[in-house]
């Protein structure tokens, strides 16, 4: 048997992480705005009024692209079942038969609003960096310009101004730590989001079809990993614990070494394990 293409969601994440990259611009452009050397509170409120609705309009767009991009995994999951499974000859025929069952409009429904929330985490920890940074600039600037002409020379001015710019610059690719502890710029952030939660919402989705058709195996698809992954390629899991034989339950494999964030690797249901190729047949042992 031949299983279809592993899926590429490279153009939706490039997509997705287009509008962080040009949000990041706006603000920074923003940022470069505020006369430093002849500051104005008024400055301060009218940057972060602007910077506000920059990233109002960006949370509209990652909203909007997080309801299609899970919906499109999903789907791809849910085709990619009736592939492997012989119900569909090819993705179009796949895409005629396919509907969504209670429990993957469900799965869609949670793993948009999960993925939503993650991304507007990004936003709202942009925001308060830049909020932070110009309540620091506006004080160190007014600090150092009144008297003016006083309580620095131009030259000793001119370095507190460079710094507040680079202060202010930075305010936008400070880290953001996740719950393993790792620290992400917000863009490697965002793109890792994007391609784990549309590989997940794949994944779960096959699974969820697959259940529904009661099949209870899945093959890990291979594509010559070079991390720990490369341990699991071609290996056949059980998506049911119950299933009769000695393989491992997909959801008892260690998430460090499998179906990690950013992991590509996805499932193909099969119904009956003495139809896999020879090499499979080997390689599991049956």
């Amino acid at each position: 048997m031949l299983f279809p293409p592993e899926p590429s969601y490279d153009y939706d994440v490039r997509k997705l992480v287009k509008y962080y990259e040009t949000a990041v611009e706006d603000i920074l452009r923003e940022l470069h705005r505020i006369d430093l050397t002849n500051f104005q509170r008024a400055n301060a409120i009218a940057t972060l009024k602007s910077v506000g609705e920059i990233l109002a309009d960006l949370n509209g767009n990652a909203t909007e692209w997080a309801g299609e991009a899970i919906t499109k995994a999903a789907t791809d999951g849910i085709a990619r079942t009736l592939i492997t499974l012989g119900v569909a000859e090819n993705a179009q025929q796949a895409q005629s038969f396919l509907l969504f069952n209670r429990i993957n409009r469900e799965l869609v429904k949670a793993a948009t609003a999960d993925t939503q929330a993650d991304l507007l985490a990004v936003t709202q920890n942009v925001d308060r960096k830049v909020r932070a940074a110009v309540r620091f600039a506006t004080a160190a600037a007014l600090r150092n310009n009144l008297p003016k002409g006083v309580n620095a020379t131009a030259s000793i001015r001119q370095a507190i101004t460079a710094d507040l710019r680079k202060k202010l610059g930075e305010s936008v690719e400070v880290g953001i730590i996740d719950a393993a502890g790792n620290k992400w710029k917000p863009i490697t952030y965002v793109d890792m989001i994007a391609r784990t939660k549309m590989m997940e919402a794949h994944k779960e989705a096959t699974v969820n079809e697959a259940l529904s058709r009661e099949v209870m195996y899945a093959v890990i698809s291979a594509h010559g990993a070079k991390d720990m992954c490369r341990l699991y390629e071609g290996k056949v899991v059980k998506l049911d614990p119950s299933a009769p034989g000695d393989y491992p339950y997909l959801y008892n494999l260690p998430r460090r070494d499998i179906f990690h964030p950013n992991c590509k690797h996805v499932l193909s249901p099969i119904r009956r394990l003495d139809s896999l190729p020879d090499d499979l047949l080997e390689l599991n042992g049956i």
